[in-house]
């Protein structure tokens, strides 16, 4: 079984700032505060991932957005930002990009919000939001597998229209070995993604990287998905 990579280093979830466990007992609620980031982020006993791998993921995702568009990144959306530690690493990769990090962690919003272009959302608020979107690409790292799944296809449905580029949605599944939060971790198979992302018009380009379908068109015939296997 493969080894998951939490590329940030830090899981969240849109759902909201507080959100039921599924572990065992699963009656606590799971509280997304400074203690949360705090043991994820810095605590040498639990953190997971470093700054070389935020650095990578960030240069990775930028990448694969910049061969889909055929230019450089203008504007990033990340949704389920944490304390938006994407934003530091962007602005020394692309100093003049903008960069809009949505959280619904209070804590986080109110410690990083003004210093990192935070604000306070999930992705079922994202259209009422006043974001000036489309982005270039959206960031929805270490998200997904939170979320039951009603609440996983709406957000996709919530998110594509923010897609201009490149989505970039770091996902696990059921057939992954993971590191880090397992609490309220749903274990599905790949095909229930794959079938949440088609119905939110989202194809896949590997690498955890999904285009609009509309943006097909502007591949290569073996830049496109399945060209592996054609």
């Amino acid at each position: 079984m493969p080894r998951a990579r939490w590329w940030r280093g830090i899981p969240t979830t849109p759902a909201a700032r507080f959100v039921p466990s599924l572990g065992p007992g699963g009656s606590h609620l799971k509280r997304y505060d400074q203690d949360y980031f705090d043991r994820w982020y810095r605590d040498p006993a639990h953190r997971i991932g470093s700054r070389g791998d935020l650095a990578r993921a960030v240069a990775l995702a930028v990448a694969m957005t910049e061969g889909v568009l055929g230019r450089s990144v203008r504007s990033v959306l990340d949704v389920g930002a944490g304390e938006g530690r994407w934003q530091p690493v962007l602005r020394r990769l692309r100093p003049g990009s903008r960069y809009v990090g949505v959280e619904p962690s209070a804590w986080a919003v109110a410690r990083w919000g003004r210093q990192r272009g935070l604000i306070r959302g999930d992705l079922d608020s994202l259209a009422d939001l006043g974001l000036d979107g489309p982005f270039d690409l959206v960031v929805c790292a270490d998200v997904l597998h939170y979320l039951p799944t009603p609440a996983l296809r709406r957000g996709l449905l919530a998110l594509a229209p923010f897609v201009e580029g490149l989505a970039w949605c770091p996902t696990f599944t059921a057939g992954d070995a993971i590191d880090g939060d397992h609490e309220g971790f749903q274990r599905r198979r790949a095909a229930t993604y794959r079938a949440a992302f088609r119905e939110a018009g989202l194809v896949p380009l590997g690498m955890h990287g999904w285009i609009p379908r509309g943006r097909l068109g502007d591949l290569a015939e073996l830049e496109r998905p399945g060209a592996a296997q054609g």
